[in-house]
């Protein structure tokens, strides 16, 4: 008993503060044509990606070695901005009228598991709970946002009835800036709006209810760009405008009731619109990494405060380790190496 009384006491390791002052950058796709918003790193480490003409590939870490496709379908000029994999299986999702869902066949050929066609059908991001269930979001079609789920690994995907979710504000829908517009921590589920809004869920998608945020949302290219989670409380939004990129006031926000409240942090401070943020790994919820066309910036303190590290711009970028990450961009994909 004296044994568990001084185990079960033991305090949680504290956060060793770090401030990144700089980041390496190496190039590992150069491609002028692509415009790179999807990637995704699988369960061995290398990175999967997918973009504009028709083009999907993978780069292997490892080995240096990069492998570039494209995937045709009716003389279709397709434009991916959202990617995402199981253990088993990697999917793409392209954005516009018809909206195609592919997922890795035999022969790792890309077979067709979802097409829907609508004037107003535009899909932005792409997420899996577990290996069996994932879900993908998209721009209003009727009075609701668009949502598909599967529950077979991805081999059948079904729409969400409008009387099932919340309704649509007017023009509402999501920013396929960088994939990240769906954030989730187990079972739970969230997604951000060009409305400022977050749609919450908290059971995989069964049952849907919606919060209010005050982050900038008058015009229609403002909103949330991006949002993550670190836990199931602490959360990070990031947007403004993109049309006005210097713009600082209420595009940061932070939660840590699960997204139910929403705090706007470093108003009128750097950085301005940005089109993606992600936690650190193994940063207790400090440390954050926010990207855009503007370049990159850091915060140790969960976004009160943010160093400019570099004006190289990207769209996504995703943590590999707690130093490294692969970034996207206008005609690129790279690996970034942090360092204090």
């Amino acid at each position: 008993m004296l044994v568990f009384f001084v185990a079960s006491c033991k305090k949680e390791p504290a956060y060793k503060e770090r401030s990144f002052s700089s980041v390496k950058i190496k190039t590992v796709l150069q491609d002028s044509t692509l415009s790179i918003r999807a990637i995704d790193i699988l369960d061995d480490g290398n990175l999967a990606f997918a973009a504009n003409n028709n083009t999907f590939g993978l780069y292997y870490d490892a080995e240096d070695k990069l492998f570039v496709s494209q995937q045709q379908h009716d003389s279709l000029d397709i434009h991916f901005r959202s990617v995402a994999s199981t253990s088993n299986d990697f999917f793409m999702l392209s954005i516009a009228n018809p909206a195609l869902l592919f997922k890795t066949g035999k022969q790792n050929a890309m077979s067709l598991v979802y097409k829907e066609v609508h004037e107003m059908v535009f899909y932005d991001a792409l997420a899996f709970w577990n290996d069996n269930e994932g879900i993908a979001i998209g721009d209003t079609t009727d009075d609701c946002l668009s949502i598909i789920i599967t529950r077979d690994g991805g081999n059948t995907w079904k729409k969400i009835a409008c009387d099932q979710l919340p309704k649509s504000e007017n023009n509402e829908g999501a920013f396929a800036a960088s994939n990240t517009s769906i954030a989730i921590v187990g079972d739970k589920t969230w997604v951000a709006t060009t409305a400022g809004r977050i749609l919450y869920s908290e059971d995989k998608g069964a049952t849907w209810q919606v919060f209010n945020t005050p982050i900038v949302k008058e015009k229609d290219t403002e909103g949330i760009y991006s949002i993550d989670f670190y836990d199931a409380n602490n959360g990070f939004a990031i947007g403004g405008d993109y049309t006005k990129p210097e713009a600082n006031v209420s595009n940061k926000m932070r939660t840590v009731d699960g997204g139910k409240t929403w705090e706007l942090v470093a108003k009128g401070a750097e950085p301005g619109y940005r089109s993606c943020v992600q936690y650190v790994p193994n940063s207790f919820g400090k440390e954050l990494v926010a990207v855009g066309f503007n370049g990159i910036d850091f915060s140790n303190d969960n976004g009160t405060t943010w160093k400019h590290l570099t004006d190289e711009g990207f769209y996504t970028i995703r943590f590999l380790n707690d130093s490294i990450a692969f970034a996207a961009g206008q005609g690129r994909i790279s690996k970034l190496l942090f360092s204090e």
